[in-house]
């Protein structure tokens, strides 16, 4: 176990859970026993689906050496991955007072629920795990986890209405996508605003927007035949892309106090396009106000469009925009601590990733004191805790 004092532990804003057998038996009608998630031989079987757990979700306590993308059973996995008692115990000895989870599952943002024939159920199985993450595994251990909850993607008045309820129970963030598109439903530039409710409820509730990398259900790709560790290292950039989306679109400026988080999407990269946001802004702005322009790879290589949102161009500011709204996260990184003063240390959070590959546990405290030694200790803290506890209104119970 750690020797450092618990009110110098961190908060990670982005782990996992590997959700346990008995999530949803234990709260669907029985008519829905049959067809809802259930798991056999440790892989989860729901509707047409059979969804076993990848080694590289479960690596926590193994050697390197020891790392595979193979199905792994519970046996294979420390307790703290499915038992919060015991990830409690795994926090203490990592030096972590809190953390938020993302399910594993359902994927980053339920996604498995959007793509689910039957939605009553599938609204059932939103709501069960919701009520599992609230009540099960955060009050397992009151003041250590960060209640982060799913919504039914398919229905905005559903989702909010969800938002507004996970929110009374004490849930302090939700899951969204990186980018919806991909996933068949309408991106937050929707001239028709298919995500209004779902905005004006985290904002009337001041529930976090959380979008993990990968949300969208696609990684950026170099090309179909690049090594797999070149595309994994790109994974950044689509982070980069969500940012950029969320700065030019107008949904902050018509919900001012929205905020949103983009995890394990590392933070170096971003003083680079916060810069080139400026300078196209700057100098792109006089044509793209007259008209919205879609640009697209073609023989054309643009279209004028009318009626797609876009943040007023005149009154526009890319820095305030995003230090009043966008929070980045990483789990160790050095680059974007050096460009501190571009990025903002208010806007920026630590992360863990338990129990996944690239996670810093079981040495999570030792690591972070290390590489944020040479900022102001008032800065260490922000960025150790500070920034969580504020943003998630949230204060640890160690």
């Amino acid at each position: 176990m750690t020797t450092v004092p618990s009110s110098e532990w961190l908060i990670s804003v982005d782990d996992h859970v590997i959700e346990p057998p008995n999530v949803w038996i234990d709260r669907l009608p029985a008519k829905y026993h049959d067809v809802g998630p259930r798991m056999k031989d440790s892989v989860w079987l729901y509707e047409d689906k059979q969804v076993a757990t990848a080694g590289l979700s479960v690596c926590a306590g193994k050697d390197k050496e020891e790392f595979s993308l193979d199905p792994v059973t519970f046996d294979d996995m420390r307790p703290g991955a499915y038992d919060p008692i015991a990830r409690v115990a795994d926090m203490d000895r990592a030096g972590i007072a809190a953390s938020l989870c993302f399910p594993s599952f359902p994927r980053f943002c339920g996604q498995i629920f959007w793509e689910a024939r039957d939605k009553e159920l599938a609204m059932l199985c939103v709501r069960a795990y919701n009520d599992w993450m609230i009540d099960e595994w955060c009050g397992a251990a009151p003041g250590r986890y960060i209640p982060l909850t799913i919504i039914p993607l398919w229905d905005p008045v559903a989702a909010a209405a969800e938002i507004e309820r996970c929110a009374a129970k004490g849930a302090r963030g939700f899951c969204f996508s990186e980018n919806p598109e991909p996933l068949g439903l309408p991106t937050i530039h929707d001239p028709d605003r298919y995500w209004d409710p779902v905005f004006v409820a985290a904002q009337d509730t001041q529930t976090v927007v959380c979008m993990h990398v990968g949300s969208s259900s696609t990684m950026p790709m170099i090309s179909s035949d690049a090594p797999a560790l070149a595309n994994l290292t790109l994974g950044a950039s689509r982070t980069a892309g969500t940012m950029l989306a969320w700065i030019f679109s107008d949904t902050f400026e018509r919900f001012p106090e929205l905020k949103i988080a983009l995890s394990e999407g590392n933070i170096g990269w971003m003083p680079y396009f916060l810069e080139r946001a400026e300078q196209v802004l700057d100098k792109q702005r006089a044509w793209a106000k007259q008209k919205n322009i879609r640009m697209y790879q073609g023989d054309s290589g643009s279209t004028a469009v009318d009626n797609v949102p876009q943040a007023d161009l005149d009154r526009l500011n890319i820095r305030q925009s995003f230090r009043e709204h966008i929070y980045g996260c990483f789990i160790e990184e050095t680059s974007g601590l050096r460009c501190l003063d571009l990025i903002g240390e208010d806007n920026v959070m630590l992360e863990v990733d338990y129990p996944h590959s690239d996670t810093t546990w079981p040495d999570s405290i030792d690591i972070a004191q290390r590489i944020l030694k040479d900022l102001p200790p008032e800065t260490q803290y922000k960025i150790m805790r500070g920034n969580a506890e504020r943003l998630y209104r949230f204060t640890p119970s160690v």
